[in-house]
């Protein structure tokens, strides 16, 4: 069994970013810049922007924080969308994810520049993404199909099942596991929770990518020798004996579905890096594209 430490991959490519981002700042070229919105003070989105922040940092990108309070009006943060889309010095942002309720998320993602929609859920890169035109591709997607080619996991051909329909993760991967090229190729299964017979639908794959979002979820007897599985989910499951209390969770059971794979994801440590590392890819492929227009 083989670990997809993506850990170990998104430093690398962050490495590759920031060895690029030096090259623009010898030749006196404007370095990217990314901006985070964040309504409210929910603590794994708190310390997931934080996370995109540092990132930021290592590789050389400029980087803005706005963090808005919890009773932020939809209008006062579509006026903040308005005024991150006139802003010509910020290449791309995000607006981080889940909005308070008193909000439509849609409506915030809609009013967001496809130019500067680093994060890929503008309806306008997801449908050039599914056409295989240049666009944004989602980050966690993204990271799971670079993940999968640095790892020469074969997808060609194979069997891949999906397990969840979001639009964020489980539409856009299995579409791009679907498409022609490189790392892709594969014959897709989407699964969800009104899918029949499931179990006998994961024990075909020869590739699984689980993004439920259920902890614990695929276990081991639903799963073939051999399989190569993705580990999306992460919960935070409530645990008054920890520290913390909580502890991080995967849909997968790791150590019993470990044990017949060939390769597979920890959580944490595998998703999650992958996942900002291609918003930062994003990025940077914005400031190209905005100096390629200027």
């Amino acid at each position: 069994m083989t670990l997809l430490d993506g850990k170990k991959i998104s430093d690398q490519i962050k490495d590759e970013i920031a060895a690029e981002v030096a090259g623009m700042i010898r030749r006196g070229e404007k370095v990217p810049h990314l901006a985070a919105v964040i309504v409210g003070s929910d603590g794994a989105s708190l310390t997931y922007v934080g996370s995109k922040v540092r990132a930021c940092q290592r590789i050389g990108f400029e980087s803005t924080l706005k963090q808005l309070p919890e009773s932020t009006t939809e209008e006062e943060l579509l006026e903040v969308v308005a005024e991150l889309n006139a802003d010509s010095d910020i290449d791309g942002y995000i607006v981080q994810l889940p909005l308070p309720r008193h909000i439509d998320e849609q409506k915030i993602l809609l009013a967001v520049n496809p130019d500067k929609d680093v994060d890929g859920f503008h309806p306008t890169n997801f449908g050039k993404m599914a056409l295989e035109l240049e666009s944004f591709i989602s980050a966690t997607p993204y990271g799971i199909m670079e993940l999968l080619r640095r790892y020469n996991v074969e997808t060609s051909g194979k069997h891949a099942v999906v397990i969840g329909r979001s639009n964020i993760v489980g539409r856009p991967i299995s579409i791009l596991l679907s498409q022609k090229g490189e790392g892709a190729n594969a014959t897709v299964t989407l699964v969800h929770s009104r899918t029949r017979n499931l179990p006998e639908i994961t024990r075909q794959a020869d590739i699984i990518v689980s993004a439920l979002g259920v902890p614990n979820f695929l276990k081991s007897d639903m799963v073939k020798e051999g399989v190569v599985v993705v580990d999306v989910g992460i919960t935070r499951v409530p645990d008054a004996s920890r520290e913390r209390g909580y502890y991080i969770c995967g849909d997968v059971d790791f150590e019993g579905v470990s044990k017949k794979a060939s390769f597979i994801t920890p959580v944490p440590g595998g998703v999650g890096p992958m996942t900002i590392a291609m918003l930062l890819k994003n990025t940077l492929l914005a400031r190209q594209r905005h100096r390629t227009r200027t």
